[in-house]
C-alpha cells in the first residue's frame, strides 16, 4: 500500500495549464461556486471512488461459491505451513 504524504498545513499547491484552468473556471461559474470548493468536491469524489474500487473485491458466482467452500471446508495444512507456524514466536 502506498505511503500517505500528509503535511501539517492544510494548503496544497499544484501546477495547471492555462487551458485546464480556463475549463475549471468555466465550470466554477456554471456551478456558482469558487475554484477551491469545486476542485475539493470533485477531487474527493474521485478519491473516494478509487478507494472504494481498491477496497471492494467483486467475484463471479463461481468464485464466490469457491471461497465459501474453502472457508467451510479448509484444506489440511501443508508441511510448509506447519513449519512456518512452528517458527512463529510464542505469545505469552
Amino acid at each position: 500500500m502506498p505511503r500517505l504524504a500528509i503535511e501539517d498545513n492544510s494548503r496544497m499547491s499544484l501546477r495547471i495549464r492555462a487551458e485546464e484552468k480556463a475549463t475549471l473556471m468555466r465550470a466554477v461559474a456554471l456551478k456558482h461556486t469558487d475554484l477551491t470548493d469545486f476542485v475539493i468536491r470533485h477531487a474527493l469524489q474521485a478519491a473516494k471512488a478509487v478507494i472504494e474500487e481498491a477496497d471492494v473485491v467483486l467475484l463471479s458466482k463461481r468464485d464466490s461459491l469457491r471461497v465459501l467452500e474453502v472457508l467451510e471446508n479448509p484444506p489440511a495444512p501443508s508441511a510448509r505451513l506447519r513449519a512456518a507456524a512452528k517458527a512463529l514466536p510464542r505469545r505469552s
